[in-house]
C-alpha cells in the first residue's frame, strides 16, 4: 500500500468527531481556504541533513522536525471550574510528588516526562516561585501495575505532597485515583488519554494535560482512510487505555465505510503473541494498528516474520518512538507510521529538556508534563494557597478566558496584578472543561527513517 507524504496527508484529512484547525511541521507554511464551509490545510515536509539522533543510533529514528501536526478541538465541552467537596490543609509550600514510569513497560516514556517536571520546577523557582516559597519536587516510580504506584503514593501521601504529578498509564491512576481523591490530593497526569476519565467522580479532584484519545482514534483513523486502506485490523493491550483507543479508532474507520476485519484485546504480559499475530494477518488487512507499550517490539517481530510490509503498519503514543527504533536493526522500521498527542515543540524547548536530561531519546509528553507543573504553580497563586482543593478551583480557570500568556514568570505577574490568565504552554492551547481536561490539543504524525 502506497502512503502519500505526510503533506499531502495534512490536506487530506478529514475528521469527524473532532476538528482539524491546522496542519505542518517545523518549517511548515499552512494555507487556509476560508471561502466554502470545509477548512484545507496544507504543510510541508522539513528538509535538511540527516539528524544527530539518526547519526548516533544508525537508523530507525524519528525526525520529529519532519512530523505533521493537526489542531483538535473536543466537541461539546462544558466549561467550569472544578468543586472538590473535601477539606485540604496547607503549610504554604507547593510539594509536588512524582508517580512517572522509571521501570516497566512505560519505562521508556519516563525520561521526557521527569525532565519536563524537573525542567519545569527549575523555571518556576528562578522565577520566585510561589506563594514567596521555593516549589518542590520528590520524583517517584509507577512502573506499570498497581503495587508500585500504590507504594509511591503511600509515600508521597505520608510525605504531605499536595499534588501527585502522574501517571502515565491509564490503568496505573485508576489503581490510585480514589486513594489520591479520599486523601484530597490533586492528581495531575500528563499522559493518560483513556475516555474513561472524562466520565469519573465529580468528586475526584483529577486533572490531565494530554487530550482524550477520542481525539487521537479519530486522527488515527482519518491517517489509514487517506491511505486508502479499505480492510483494518487492531489490536490492543488490555487496559483501559488499549481499550478506548481501540473502540474511538475503529467507529470512525467503520463509519468511513472501512472494514474492520479483527479486533481484540491482548495481555500484554503474555510469553508470545504468536496467536495475536496469526489472528491478525489470517485476514490479509490493508492495515494493522498495533496499540500497545514495550511488548510492541515482539509483536513487529511476529508480524514481519509474516511478511506484513511496514506501510501496513500503524503505531500510537504508547509504543511509537526512537526508545522502540533502538531494538531493532537498522532501517528495519523504516515507513512505519503512527500518532501521539503533540503539538510542535519549539526547539528552545526541545533544547532545556537536554539540558535537563542530555540523554533523552524521545520528547514525548515532555510539554504536558511542563504544563501540568506550570499550570498547579499558576492555580495555587490564583487561590493564593497550597491547599489542594483551592489548587483545583484554579486550575480550569487559568487555562482560558483571560490574558494569554506564555511562560511562568510572565503568567505570574499577571495575577499578581489581579488579570485573569490563559496559559499556553509548549503544549500548546489547552482550554481545560470542568471535567478537569484539555479540550484543545493537537496530534503529531510521524515516521520512522
Amino acid at each position: 500500500m502506497q502512503k502519500p507524504k505526510l503533506w499531502k496527508i495534512c490536506a487530506i484529512l478529514v475528521t469527524l468527531a473532532i476538528t482539524a484547525a491546522s496542519c505542518g511541521s517545523s518549517d511548515a507554511e499552512t494555507s487556509t481556504d476560508t471561502g466554502t464551509d470545509d477548512t484545507s490545510t496544507e504543510g510541508t515536509e522539513a528538509e535538511g541533513e540527516e539528524s544527530e539522533s539518526e547519526e548516533a543510533t544508525g537508523g530507525n529514528t524519528i525526525d520529529f522536525a519532519k512530523a505533521a501536526f493537526l489542531d483538535v478541538t473536543l466537541p461539546d465541552a462544558e466549561y467550569g471550574d472544578a468543586a472538590p467537596t473535601c477539606e485540604g490543609e496547607s503549610d504554604g509550600v507547593l510539594q509536588l510528588g512524582g508517580l512517572l514510569p522509571e521501570t516497566g513497560n512505560l519505562a521508556f516514556l519516563g525520561p521526557p516526562e521527569v525532565a519536563g517536571v524537573e525542567l519545569a520546577v527549575n523555571d518556576i523557582n528562578e522565577a520566585g516561585g510561589v506563594l514567596g516559597e521555593d516549589v518542590v519536587f520528590s520524583p517517584g516510580d509507577s512502573s506499570d501495575n498497581g503495587d508500585v504506584a500504590n507504594q509511591t503514593v503511600d509515600r508521597h501521601l505520608e510525605d504531605g505532597v499536595d499534588v501527585i504529578v502522574g501517571a502515565a498509564s491509564s490503568g496505573v491512576s485508576f489503581t490510585v485515583l480514589e486513594k489520591i481523591s479520599d486523601a484530597c490530593k490533586v492528581m495531575f497526569s500528563p499522559a493518560n488519554t483513556s475516555p474513561d476519565f472524562t466520565t469519573k467522580d465529580p468528586a475526584e479532584i483529577y486533572f490531565r494535560t494530554a487530550p482524550s484519545d477520542v481525539a487521537q482514534g479519530q486522527v488515527l483513523a482519518d491517517l489509514i482512510i487517506a491511505d486508502g486502506a479499505e480492510t483494518v485490523a487492531i489490536m490492543a493491550l488490555q487496559d483501559p487505555y488499549g481499550e478506548g483507543l481501540l473502540k474511538f479508532t475503529k467507529e470512525p474507520l467503520e463509519a468511513a465505510g472501512v472494514a474492520v476485519v479483527t479486533d481484540f484485546t491482548y495481555d500484554p504480559k503474555a510469553a508470545n503473541f504468536d496467536s495475536e499475530v496469526e489472528e491478525v494477518t489470517a485476514e490479509s488487512p490493508d492495515a494493522i494498528v498495533v496499540i500497545g507499550f514495550d511488548e510492541t517490539s515482539q509483536i513487529l517481530n511476529g508480524l514481519f516474520e509474516k511478511n506484513v510490509e511496514n506501510d501496513q503498519i500503524y503505531l500510537v503514543d504508547g509504543n511509537v518512538g526512537n526508545a522502540l527504533g533502538e531494538k531493532f536493526e537498522a532501517g528495519k522500521l523504516q515507513g512505519i507510521r503512527g500518532t501521539f498527542p503533540s503539538a510542535e515543540i519549539p526547539t528552545d524547548f526541545q533544547d532545556a529538556l537536554l539540558e535537563t536530561d542530555p540523554d533523552l531519546k524521545d520528547f514525548i509528553y515532555g510539554p504536558e508534563s511542563y504544563d501540568a507543573v506550570v499550570i498547579t504553580a499558576l492555580a495555587a497563586i490564583a487561590a493564593d494557597s497550597d491547599s489542594p482543593p483551592e489548587i483545583a478551583k484554579q486550575i480550569n480557570g487559568v487555562t482560558y478566558e483571560g490574558t494569554e500568556c506564555t511562560d511562568f514568570a510572565g503568567c505570574k505577574k499577571l495575577l499578581e496584578d489581579g488579570e485573569d490568565i490563559a496559559y499556553v504552554g509548549p503544549s500548546g492551547p489547552s482550554e481545560f472543561s470542568q471535567a478537569g481536561e484539555r479540550t484543545r490539543g493537537s496530534m503529531a504524525i510521524v515516521e520512522y527513517e
